[in-house]
């Protein structure tokens, strides 16, 4: 039998490696001069290459991860905590999401910019969550209808993806709107990045069914490169082959951007070698930093792109940087943004407690103050309806 934590230390170092790759691709994509954005260059098409693999690494191992703990107990639907602490977790990542594109000095004379209602990451993610849950709960007492359901959304929202991706929803307000098109400056949409989610979940319900089985592993990670290798190398093969077959536009439009499962390909595939190195992931700071992705995330976006304040890396050096500046800058990058991150998650309890005391202190000294601010109020209310009767004749002097 193979113990939980061993099971999970390739998840996490998966979480790890996809945190530290968005963070060395946001800052180079971020502040390299254009001048060097030579896609002839071996390294560039390289580096370009597999920062397109992040994004969908990092979905599917989210979908995976929450999946996995969503489903391990015995409890089942509402009755199940990790319903509520997910419903929770999702609201949370939107919230967080809007709040890092907030700028305070906007606020200050009353004005909200557009950017501020653009999607990204840690939105779709949250909306990923909450759908994980509506489809558990939904389920509950079909559960073998949860997988077949996971799986299918996947395939129609990648397969179908060429005939929604155009559409500007202009019918709906732009805030929402922005969950379903690019048009309006989003960075992500709800779809196609909630089927990596979903392919994730069902990739953990097939995990956690076999978790006991003497040769999981290998089965496993011979079942992940073969699937790889196939969506990678004849995919667009076969939707050229059924659209000549069927006459069906979506098959053509498939074979020729087919990004969606040539990337769900190399999903796959770095399943395949995180599984197959497990036994190499038990460094506890690796371990910590793949618990820790959304700190991690938060303290990168305020340094790069100034959140609250509009001041980060982005404002002062957005697109001039060489190579030979712009590397050794993304990895002094990484390892700030992650050790300010760490030192967070270690004095975590101890922040949370003084903010709180803080909190409790101010509203026992203010509390004198709203109590008669409030009495001095009434006071001018009460006069100020008294002579608006008065004004107009309805009481008597």
């Amino acid at each position: 039998m193979i113990s939980k934590s061993n099971r999970l230390y390739f998840i996490d170092a998966m979480r790890a490696w996809a945190i530290l790759m968005m963070l060395q691709g946001h800052f180079i994509d971020g502040l390299l001069n254009p001048a060097f954005r030579d896609h002839s260059n071996l390294f560039y098409s390289i580096w370009e290459y597999f920062r397109g693999i992040t994004a969908p690494v990092f979905f599917t191992v989210s979908g995976f991860i929450f999946t996995f703990l969503l489903i391990k107990g015995d409890k089942t639907g509402f009755d199940n905590p990790r319903v509520s602490k997910g419903i929770k977790r999702g609201v949370q990542l939107i919230l967080i999401g809007y709040l890092l594109r907030l700028n305070i000095w906007g606020l200050l004379i009353g004005q909200i910019y557009d950017s501020f209602y653009f999607v990204d990451v840690l939105h779709c993610i949250g909306f990923s969550l909450l759908g994980i849950i509506f489809l558990y709960v939904l389920t509950t007492n079909f559960k073998k209808l949860f997988p077949v359901i996971l799986i299918s959304i996947t395939l129609l929202l990648f397969i179908f993806e060429p005939n929604y991706k155009q559409l500007t929803h202009a019918y709906l307000p732009e805030s929402l709107a922005n969950y379903f098109t690019k048009a309006n400056g989003s960075v992500f949409t709800i779809f196609p990045w909630f089927g990596y989610a979903t392919c994730g979940a069902f990739l953990s319900i097939i995990f956690n069914k076999f978790k006991n089985y003497k040769y999981l592993y290998p089965i496993a990670i011979t079942t992940a490169i073969i699937i790889g290798l196939g969506l990678l190398l004849k995919s667009s093969d076969l939707f050229l082959n059924l659209a000549r077959t069927t006459n069906v536009q979506v098959f053509a439009d498939l074979f020729f951007n087919n990004y969606l499962f040539i990337r769900l390909g190399d999903v796959f595939l770095v399943f395949a070698v995180f599984m197959l190195l497990r036994n190499f992931f038990s460094n506890p700071t690796l371990l910590k930093i793949g618990q820790s992705t959304l700190s991690i995330y938060i303290v990168h976006y305020i340094l790069l792109y100034g959140s609250f304040i509009g001041v980060g890396f982005y404002y002062f050096l957005n697109h001039t940087l060489s190579p030979s500046i712009v590397i050794p800058g993304a990895i002094v990058f990484i390892i700030t943004s992650t050790s300010l991150a760490l030192i967070y998650e270690n004095k975590k309890v101890v922040i949370k407690s003084n903010i709180n005391s803080i909190i409790e202190e101010f509203k026992e000294g203010s509390e004198p103050w709203l109590v008669f601010t409030f009495k001095l109020t009434k006071q001018y209310l009460s006069k100020a309806k008294h002579s608006a009767l008065k004004l107009f004749r309805l009481v008597k002097d």
